[in-house]
C-alpha cells in the first residue's frame, strides 16, 4: 500500500493534525511530537480497516485509561463519515461535517469535546487571559469565583478543570487531634507519673519528692478513602482522585482503595509528589475502570484483608460511590455494618445526593444508609469544603444524616 500522504500532498497528514488539535482542546495532552508519531503509525499500519485505524491512533494518543473515553467519541464524530475512510486520500474533512457532528450529538458528548469540536463558539484565550484573571483560594474558603466553586465537576469544560485541578492540588484540610492511650511526660499539667515521682525521689535520697506528670499524646487518626470509579462514577472519580493525591501528600496515615468489580489498594501510588506520575501509575495497575460495581463484594474484601491493618486507632472512612451496586446489595448491609464498627466515622459522599429529588430507592442505598456517620455530596469544590468541616470535627458531633421519606 502506498503512502497516505504520498498522493495527495500531505492532506491526510493535515487530517491527523486537526484531529490531534481536537483532542488537546478537550484536555488531553498531544503535541506535535504526537501528531509525528500517528502519522508515522498509520502508515506503517495502513488504513484499510477502520478497526485498525481507530487503535493505531490510540495507541499513539491515549496514556491513561480516563483519557479513553474522550479519545473515542471523538473518534467516531471526526471521522463519522462512512466514506472517509475512502475519501481521506483525496480530500479534507470538511469543517461544515465537524460543526454537524458537534450540534447532533450535543447532549450526548462530553462538553469538553464539544467544546473541543466547535473552537469557533469557544471565547478566545488570550483575549480572556487580557480581561479576567480567575483566583482561586488554595483553603477553598474566599474564592473570588463562586460559579467555578459551586460547579458540577460533570458540567465543567476543560479550562475550568484544569482550575478546579489547581485549586485542589493546594487543599489544606484541618487535621483533627484526638487522644490516644499512649502517655508522655510533661513539665507542668496532666496527672501525676507515680513511676518517674518515685525514681526522683530516690536520687535524693528521700528527702524530698519531685513531681513528675504526664500527658496524653494526640495525634490525628488515620483517614481511609474507598473511591468507587464505575462507570456511573466515571466524572467524578477522575477528580476525586487529584483530591485523593492532595490528601495523601499533604498528611501521613492516609490509605486509599479504589473499587469497581474488584478492590485496588493505590496508597503506594497516590504518594508519589507528581499527579501526573500517580495518575499513570494508577491508571496502570488498576483494571476494572468504569465497569460495573459490586460494593458488596469489594467491602466483603477489604473487611477480609485490610480492616486490621488500616482502620486502628480510630481511623476515618470516606466512603466515595453513588451506591448502586449490580449485585442489588448482595450482602452490603452485612458489610457495612461491620466497617461501620471497624472505625471512629463512616463518611458517605454520593454525588447523586446533589439532586433535591433524590430517594433511597436502590438496593444498595438502602443497604449503606443505616450504617453511615455523615451522608454528604461531592460534586463540586464547595462540597469539598464542607467535607474539610466534617474532618475538623475530632468527636464527630453534630451528625447530619438527611431524612427521606418512606
Amino acid at each position: 500500500m502506498s503512502s497516505p500522504t504520498g498522493q495527495t500532498g500531505g492532506t491526510f497528514a493535515e487530517n491527523i493534525m486537526h484531529f490531534a488539535r481536537t483532542l488537546r482542546r478537550a484536555g488531553l495532552p498531544v503535541g506535535p511530537g504526537r501528531v509525528i508519531e500517528a502519522t508515522r503509525a498509520v502508515e506503517t499500519a495502513g488504513i484499510r480497516r477502520r478497526d485498525d485505524f481507530y487503535w493505531t491512533l490510540h495507541s499513539v494518543f491515549v496514556n491513561r485509561r480516563d483519557q479513553w473515553e474522550i479519545f473515542d467519541q471523538a473518534f467516531h464524530i471526526f471521522w463519522r463519515n462512512p466514506e472517509i475512510l475512502k475519501k481521506m486520500m483525496d480530500m479534507m474533512l470538511p469543517t461544515t461535517l465537524l460543526d454537524a457532528a458537534a450540534r447532533d450529538d450535543q447532549p450526548k458528548i462530553n462538553r469538553r469535546l464539544s467544546e473541543a469540536l466547535s473552537p469557533q463558539n469557544a471565547p478566545d484565550r488570550d483575549q480572556e487571559s487580557e480581561t479576567e484573571e480567575v483566583e482561586i483560594n488554595a483553603t477553598l474558603t474566599a474564592s473570588d469565583n463562586e460559579l467555578l466553586q459551586s460547579k458540577d465537576f460533570e458540567s465543567m469544560s476543560a479550562e475550568e478543570m484544569e482550575a478546579a485541578k489547581k485549586a485542589i492540588a493546594r487543599i489544606r484540610l484541618p487535621i483533627m487531634e484526638v487522644k490516644t492511650r499512649r502517655q508522655r511526660a510533661d513539665l507542668a499539667k496532666g496527672a501525676v507519673d507515680m513511676r518517674r515521682t518515685l525514681r526522683a525521689s530516690l536520687r535524693s535520697g528521700g528527702a524530698t519528692i519531685p513531681l513528675r506528670f504526664k500527658s496524653r499524646v494526640s495525634r490525628h487518626p488515620p483517614l481511609v478513602i474507598l473511591c468507587d470509579i464505575s462507570g456511573s462514577m466515571a466524572q467524578y472519580s477522575r477528580m476525586l482522585l487529584h483530591f485523593m493525591h492532595a490528601l495523601t501528600n499533604d498528611r501521613d496515615r492516609v490509605h486509599t482503595f479504589v473499587f469497581g468489580t474488584r478492590l485496588t489498594n493505590i496508597t503506594r501510588y497516590m504518594r508519589y509528589r507528581d499527579v501526573d506520575a500517580a495518575l499513570d501509575a494508577v491508571s496502570e495497575k488498576v483494571e476494572d475502570w468504569s465497569g460495573g460495581t459490586r460494593i458488596g463484594a469489594t467491602a466483603k474484601e477489604f473487611n477480609k484483608y485490610w480492616s486490621r491493618r488500616v482502620l486502628g486507632q480510630g481511623a476515618v472512612v470516606l466512603l466515595i460511590s453513588d451506591g448502586l451496586d449490580r449485585d442489588g446489595g448482595e450482602g452490603l448491609e452485612t458489610e457495612m455494618d461491620r466497617l461501620h464498627k471497624s472505625c471512629r466515622q463512616l463518611i458517605w459522599l454520593n454525588p447523586l445526593l446533589r439532586y433535591q429529588g433524590f430517594e433511597p430507592r436502590a438496593r444498595g442505598v438502602k443497604a449503606i444508609l443505616p450504617h453511615v456517620d455523615q451522608f454528604k455530596t461531592i460534586h463540586n469544590l464547595s462540597s469539598l469544603q464542607d467535607l474539610a468541616d466534617i474532618l475538623s470535627n475530632p468527636a464527630g458531633a453534630h451528625s447530619e444524616k438527611r431524612s427521606f421519606a418512606a
